[in-house]
């Protein structure tokens, strides 16, 4: 009688877990934040400004690479008439010329990617704040990025946000 009274009392439990479940709905959705991103006017601002400081760090490399051709262009047409005390002075300062050049571009990728990092921070804040809002507003349990690539699937049921997210941040 003990044995089916725990056996009684475990089904009693697993079937009100059971229904616990299935009371509980999950709601999916997905967005394309690359879609909201492109949509938004602030990011062509933010463009603009790197358009500009790539081409400021193009001009500097450009003013480098001049230099460096100027001393190069004069060391070979008089390198005859050089003593090679002179001589070994100018070799010097192309090859540090050319370190200069070197780091100076290695240095420029980096502050671009800082720079577009910090352009497009602020923006990105803007879109997840969006997409929580949006989120809570309509009470998803998930909303899935389909610009990351993390969905694998999305069903003919699911919801694309896109548009709301969009209308939060009152882009068309």
């Amino acid at each position: 009688m003990n044995k089916i009274f725990k056996v009684f009392f475990l089904f009693a439990i697993l079937l009100g877990m059971n229904g616990f479940v299935s009371a509980q709905t999950v709601k999916i959705a997905h967005v394309n934040t690359t879609e909201v991103m492109n949509a938004m006017p602030d990011k062509a601002k933010a463009e603009k400004s790197l358009e500009n400081y790539y081409n400021e760090l193009q001009e500097q490399l450009k003013v480098m690479y001049n230099e460096y051709t100027g001393k190069l262009q004069d060391y070979q047409s008089n390198a005859e008439t050089m003593s090679n005390l002179v001589k070994q002075s100018k070799e010097k300062e192309l090859v540090d010329l050319e370190s200069r050049i070197t780091a100076f571009q290695a240095n420029a990728e980096n502050e671009f990617e800082a720079k577009r990092a910090e352009l497009l921070q602020p923006l990105l804040e803007k879109i997840q704040n969006a997409i929580n809002s949006v989120g809570k507003e309509k009470g998803y349990t998930y909303i899935l990025d389909v610009a990351t690539g993390t969905t694998v699937y999305i069903g003919g049921d699911a919801v694309d946000v896109t548009k709301d997210v969009k209308a939060k941040l009152g882009i068309k």
